[in-house]
């Protein structure tokens, strides 16, 4: 053998010791024992994770003798030791698969002890994972036909309406920005959240417990749609006239932004009354408890047994009134619209009518035992005026000749011309175009 072939052979050998080297020597990373109610169907080499990056894997799953799952995990430096504190959590990358599970760490803080190796941290510091099967058991048989009734409600509405569905869904990305910010703003106040979902919680739980009412309201609900689709030519109708009062409200909605710029002033200075709210709230809560008796007695007026007795009955009576009501509708609108040029041309004589009221009240003020009394006698050309050198003279007029060529002479004024102008000019009121503006009364 040459020399230069021994110094090949040396070198390949050095290599192959290298390479086992590498693969058989410690990665320095470190092994824990995690005991889990169930694996939740980890296998081997699924990922060890934190904040979504990979720092180990599932080494071995075993059964405990009491029928636990001992799973053992690598986690590597520099991640590793563990520290006290430490939670281990199985979760799911996704709803649709089996094999997709993995191990999320939530690390202790760095202050604590070092966890050894080897170390078995027990099912207070694990969660297993929580399948969706679980949850659907959980459900009764009416439950889980109800919840297929509801999916199999939504492919009917979808069905053919798939363009429609993709020109919505461009407006997911702005919805979900601004959902975002609402959340960022919610979770500010963690303590007053977590009360928030914890009484939503109860919430849920009283509405559990009268989940039979509920049903009977949702099949109400129902036969009030069915009624109210019944009716759906009247409907059409109302749609199209929908859009002439948009147009309409549009010059109200432009003078709205500035109102809502002077109402940025109000919101800014209420801002420091809203931290008084949440005791507000907490003092709310007995009042809405003390309520449940009136939401009790609301619902049998909503639903009671029985004809004709509660407000899903006359939910139904509402369109046969509508339609004994329509007529009387329309006959009242035609009968304003002719009332109205009767309103116009009395209108402006309401200070004369009301001066006579008060004047003629004034001249009936004498009384006696039995009250206020008025001697009235109307008299229409009763006097003849004569003109001679001694004066004038009224000559009796026979009454059988009072009303031969009777001349009243009566001026066609204006509305409230009968006295002196106001001074701010309100009168006499000469908008209308059959008066003669030009007759008023003598005097300042």
């Amino acid at each position: 053998m040459t020399v230069a072939r021994g110094v090949a052979l040396a070198a390949l050998g050095l290599v192959v010791i290298l390479v086992a080297w590498l693969l058989l020597r410690g990665d320095g990373g470190h092994e824990y024992q995690l005991i889990f109610q169930n694996a939740g169907q980890l296998v081997r080499d699924d990922n060890v994770e934190v904040g979504g990056r990979r720092i180990g894997s599932v080494r071995k799953i075993e059964l405990t003798d009491n029928n636990l799952a001992r799973v053992t995990i690598r986690v590597e430096e520099p991640y590793a030791p563990l520290h006290t504190g430490t939670k281990a959590t199985i979760r799911l990358t996704s709803l649709s698969g089996i094999a997709n599970r993995y191990v999320a760490l939530a690390l202790g803080p760095d202050s604590g002890e070092e966890i050894p190796d080897g170390q078995v941290l027990g099912t207070d510091s694990t969660t297993s994972v929580v399948d969706l099967d679980q949850l659907f058991n959980a459900l009764d048989p009416k439950a889980r036909r109800d919840l297929q009734g509801v999916i199999q409600g939504f492919a009917t509405q979808y069905a053919g309406k798939g363009p429609e569905a993709n020109q919505a869904a461009e407006y997911f990305n702005p919805a979900l920005s601004t959902s975002g910010r609402l959340v960022g703003q919610l979770t500010e106040d963690e303590a007053s959240l977590t009360r928030f979902i914890v009484n939503t919680a109860d919430a849920m739980s009283a509405i559990a417990e009268r989940r039979n009412d509920l049903s009977g309201l949702v099949a109400n609900t129902n036969a009030t749609t069915g009624a109210i689709a019944a009716e759906n030519v009247a409907l059409a109708r109302a749609l199209g006239v929908l859009p002439t009062t948009l147009r309409r409200a549009n010059t109200t909605f432009v003078n709205l932004r500035a109102t809502l710029d002077d109402l940025d002033v109000l919101v800014d200075e209420s801002k420091p009354a809203t931290k008084d709210l949440a005791p507000f709230l907490r003092a709310l809560r007995p009042l809405v408890h003390d309520a449940r008796p009136t939401i009790r007695d609301l619902s049998r007026l909503i639903n009671s047994p029985g004809a004709d007795n509660d407000l899903i009955d006359a939910n139904k009576l509402l369109p046969r009134l509508q339609r004994v009501a329509s007529p009387a509708f329309t006959s009242g609108r035609q009968a304003l619209e002719k009332l109205q040029p009767v309103l116009e041309f009395a209108r402006p004589y309401t200070p004369d009518l009301v001066g006579w009221l008060r004047d003629f009240g004034q001249g009936a003020a004498a009384y006696d035992a039995n009250g206020h009394y008025a001697r009235i006698q109307p008299m229409f050309n009763a006097f003849q005026f004569s003109d001679n050198p001694a004066g004038g003279v009224l000559n009796a007029i026979p009454p059988e000749q009072r009303f031969g060529g009777l001349q009243t002479g009566a001026l066609k004024r204006c509305p409230g011309a009968a006295s002196q102008p106001a001074a701010d000019g309100s009168s006499p009121f000469v908008d209308t175009s059959d008066c003669e503006r030009g007759q008023v009364t003598p005097g300042p």
